[in-house]
């Protein structure tokens, strides 16, 4: 299993939730590495942008998006399914969520603003 570092946008996105859903959704969140080598569940989805791998964990009705570096796992952003559902729905995608996601500039506009967030 790997450390869980959360930036201080996510825990704050996290942090906004009833306390007893945090724990919730923290108890759902593992991540081994047989996690991240068999991602053709419905809880975890894989993409790539500019050589940098990213990944989705579903819990709930959150969708946690986290890279791994360094042994940790560095979760990016906690979003809620309606979010981008609601997107999707709107721009009407023929495409599956993961890969409408690797191609979506507002999402990767939502990811580098966790990626540049201090850690904490």
């Amino acid at each position: 299993m790997f450390q869980i570092v959360f930036n201080e946008i996510s825990a704050a996105e996290i942090s906004a939730l009833d306390i007893l859903e945090q724990l919730e959704l923290l108890e759902e969140f593992r991540v081994t590495e047989n996690d991240l080598n068999d991602i053709g569940s419905d809880r975890f989805g894989r993409f790539e942008r500019d050589g940098h791998v990213f990944y989705r964990f579903r819990a709930k009705d959150y969708r946690f998006y986290f890279e791994v570096k360094d042994g940790s796992v560095i979760v990016h952003r906690v979003l809620h399914k309606g979010t981008f559902s609601d997107f999707l729905f709107r721009s009407k995608m023929p495409l599956g969520e993961d890969e409408a996601l690797a191609n979506s500039k507002h999402f990767w506009k939502l990811i580098d603003e966790g990626r540049n967030a201090k850690r904490i």
